[in-house]
């Protein structure tokens, strides 16, 4: 799973999701894209899910650009712990992503295969999502 290898603090704020992406938002390395419509949390997981249902449905034909990095700790206290004495421990990383960001992008391979990888990474997304072509 994707996670940074140093953080300066281990533990930051949940922050707000307003907005849209100003940042990442077009096309720069291949020609077929997966296009975030939602804001949400995307973990690492879910990120390495489609990630390799791309990989496999492609048959490792072409080139596949992962555009988003799951940079945000979520801290999890355990259960049955008294009020107070800090914020949990670091359980899991999520990529904060908010409409309009792409989240893959496919190039050398045909349009036809490249619908079909993206549909299926879609679905492992907790967003809706939308392909999109260079133009």
């Amino acid at each position: 799973m994707l996670s940074p290898k140093k953080t300066r603090f281990c533990r930051q704020h949940r922050g707000r999701m307003k907005g849209i992406s100003y940042r990442g938002n077009n096309i720069c390395f291949g020609k077929y894209a997966l296009q975030a419509l939602e804001p949400a949390w995307i973990t690492s997981r879910q990120i390495e899910a489609g990630r390799r249902a791309m990989t496999r449905n492609a048959r490792r034909g072409g080139k596949i650009w992962v555009r988003i990095f799951p940079d945000k700790p979520v801290t999890i206290r355990t259960t049955e712990t008294r009020m107070g004495s800090g914020k949990g421990h670091p359980k899991y990383w999520v990529a904060v992503v908010k409409p309009g960001k792409i989240l893959y992008e496919m190039g050398g391979v045909k349009e036809k295969i490249a619908r079909k990888a993206i549909e299926i990474a879609a679905s492992k997304m907790p967003i809706r999502t939308q392909f999109i072509i260079a133009i």
